[in-house]
């Protein structure tokens, strides 16, 4: 009998050290990586899958403005993922012409955001890969994505099902032919959106420049509210040095250049809705309106460059209420650095900081950055969202809220879909 134990000890010993060697745990999750594939169980995920390291998707250049090109991207990975592949790093597109193909100017995506750390924070979900991964580049299945009212929903996802098994699968490679992926129908809910813009964080040479911008802004701040003591209010002394805490900021979303305004008046007539467009005079007024807020306070206007040499954007605000854009700021120098779609990526960035947002809910720039901004608030254990006291409020100008000011925005993450992000709404939720 004691040799007959002392066996079975030896024998379960031996199971617990290979299985250490050779299934090792990552905090968070179990990862087992073979050759072509990568597992990963992640119970508070709710998943256990495999993305495969070994079969692509090509998706077609990525166009249009920043935020329609996140959705885009977001769309091709999701795509991506419903076929169980890798998806190839995909080209986006630094200017922003809509149609002549030929001034598009192509920019890679790891230009603008960090490629290993998006696959490090969606590992188990989605996966980007380098054209380099693949073996045989001649033999790619060519699959194009339909269009015109006969090409609905249904025929779309069951164009994706019939290309993730049998011969389809075969393939190494399928590339997506035809219209930008924004175009694209959508099978996905909002969360899974949200799961992939999560993983989106720039390079560091554009977040230095999103962090210089931000300085600046505050810089402003300690001047209006009279503290010249120190650059942020000291909060506490740690053993690692003083904790600060930023003076806050307002960012406005500013819409009224002209062709957004002939768009959106369009949008009211074709929809029957009065509460899509709104002046600057209309702005300014509800922003001075937002219960609770503290003044003196700066007020960064995001304006499309076309308005930086229009001084009225800066009038009417009243005292307490101290606007700046880019050009007063002093910090036109930086955007006029880069392309297009980096300048956006910043004001993007600096919108996402302000401690207090208001955007156009007909914006897609607006929503996504609310979006984010809920995302926030929810990691933060936020209950209340819509409560009085809360940490990064947003609000939407366009629509009426207490007091005549702007109405209080957060996402509804129960959405089935991207619709009300992509298009816009005047259905918020709080």
């Amino acid at each position: 009998m004691n040799s007959v134990t002392s066996k079975c000890l030896i024998l379960l010993v031996t199971v617990l050290i290979l299985r250490a060697l050779m299934f090792p745990s990552f905090p968070g999750f179990e990862r087992i990586e073979w050759s072509n594939l990568v597992y990963i169980r992640t119970p508070l995920l709710n998943f256990d899958f495999g993305i495969r390291k070994d079969k692509f998707l090509v998706a077609p250049q990525i166009v249009w403005g920043l935020n329609n090109q996140k959705i885009a991207f977001a769309r091709a990975c999701l795509t991506a993922r419903r076929l169980n592949r890798t998806l190839l790093m995909p080209s986006l597109s630094a200017s922003l012409f809509y149609k002549e193909i030929d001034l598009l100017q192509p920019i890679s995506f790891d230009k603008i955001f960090q490629f290993e750390k998006f696959n490090t924070l969606c590992r188990g979900f989605v996966r980007l890969g380098h054209y380099s991964d693949v073996l045989n580049r001649t033999e790619v299945l060519e699959m194009e994505k339909g269009s015109g009212r006969r090409w609905t929903v249904e025929r779309d996802l069951s164009q994706l099902k019939e290309h993730g098994k049998g011969s389809f699968d075969d393939h190494e490679v399928i590339q997506i032919v035809g219209k930008n992926p924004f175009l694209w129908h959508d099978h996905w809910p909002l969360k899974d959106y949200a799961r992939i813009f999560e993983c989106l964080y720039l390079t560091e040479e554009i977040a230095k420049e999103v962090d210089r911008v931000v300085s600046r802004i505050r810089a402003v701040g300690r001047k209006i509210t009279g503290n010249t003591q120190a650059v942020e209010i000291q909060k506490n002394i740690t053993n690692d040095g003083p904790s600060f805490e930023p003076l806050p900021y307002v960012a406005v979303h500013m819409r009224i250049e002209i062709d957004w305004m002939i768009h959106c008046k369009k949008l009211e007539r074709r929809l029957n809705a009065s509460q899509i467009c709104s002046d600057k005079k209309e702005i300014v007024e509800r922003v001075r309106n937002i219960a609770g807020l503290k003044t003196p306070v700066v007020v960064y206007l995001a304006v499309a460059d076309k308005l930086l040499n229009n001084s009225s954007i800066l009038e009417g605000w009243e005292d307490g209420f101290v606007p700046f854009e880019k050009k007063k700021l002093g910090v036109d120098g930086i955007y006029k650095k880069y392309p297009y779609l980096i300048q956006s990526a910043i004001d993007y960035e600096v919108c996402l900081r302000a401690d207090t947002f208001v955007g156009n809910s007909f914006s897609t720039f607006s929503s996504l950055i609310v979006l984010e901004r809920t995302q926030k608030m929810i990691r933060m254990n936020g209950t209340n969202l819509c409560g009085e006291n809360v940490r990064w409020p947003s609000y939407a100008y366009n629509i009426p809220g207490t007091s005549n000011g702007p109405k209080r925005w957060v996402t509804n993450m129960s959405e089935s879909n991207l619709q009300s992000i992509s298009y816009g709404t005047n259905h918020i939720s709080c």
